[in-house]
Order: C-alpha cells, then structure tokens, then sequence
C-alpha cells in the first residue's frame, strides 16, 4: 500500500490490484467483501454504498476511459465525539475503481491513527 498526497494536499492510502491476484471478478464482489470486514468489526457502522461511476455519467460528467466502474463504500469509526470539529473528517470511504487489468483501492487518511491501520489491513486481507 502506497502513500500519496493527491491534488498537493489530501493524504490518501492506495493499492493497486492485477484482477488476477484476487478472487474478486469486479467491483460489488470487492465491497461485498469489504462490507463483511466493516459488519463483522465492533466498532465500524456501515452507512451506504455509492456509485460515483453511474452518478458522473448521470450528470454527463468526464470519466478517463480505461476506468470501468467506481464505488465507495461509507462508514464510521465514530465511537467518540471529543470536539464538534471531528465531524468534518467523518464519515469515512473506501473506494474501488476498476480499470481494465485492475482494481485500485484508495481511502482518504484518517485523522485516528487507527482508523487508518484497520482500513489497511481490510484492504489487504482482500488478497487472503
């Protein structure tokens, strides 16, 4: 998993997946799989899917062409409010988008150093 500061300031984790590394054969069997790890965690609460790839379209928006679909799955570690400030980087996202050999997974850095390591590590074991 890389680190990458995208757009000279949002600090994302992101990894890159050859289809024929997973099981996975596109990109609602990788969010099944995620939403399992997310249900299964005590903390995490699912909140949505969403479907940017459709949304772009509906809205006759740019899509580079060797992307094939891309989703978020959303969520929330929230298991505290310690300041009305932390509601700003809540809830959190996982995205999946799929290009032509490969999925590429992403998320937005956590302000919770464990947020951070849990996300990591369920991306990760999609590989398991």
């Amino acid at each position: 998993m890389k680190q990458k500061i995208f757009k000279d300031k949002y600090h994302i984790f992101e990894i890159e997946f050859s289809k024929n590394e997973l099981k996975f054969k596109n990109v609602n069997e990788i969010l099944a799989a995620l939403k399992d790890k997310i249900d299964a965690h005590p903390v995490i609460a699912y909140i949505s899917t969403f479907d940017q790839f459709s949304q772009t379209k509906r809205v006759d928006g740019v899509i580079r062409e060797d992307i094939k679909d891309a989703k978020n799955i959303i969520f929330c570690f929230g298991k505290e409010i310690p300041t009305p400030e932390v509601l700003a980087v809540r809830p959190r996202a996982i995205g999946v988008c799929e290009l032509e050999d490969s999925f590429v997974v992403n998320f937005l850095e956590a302000p919770n150093e464990q947020a951070n390591i849990i996300m990591e590590e369920m991306i990760k074991s999609l590989k398991d």
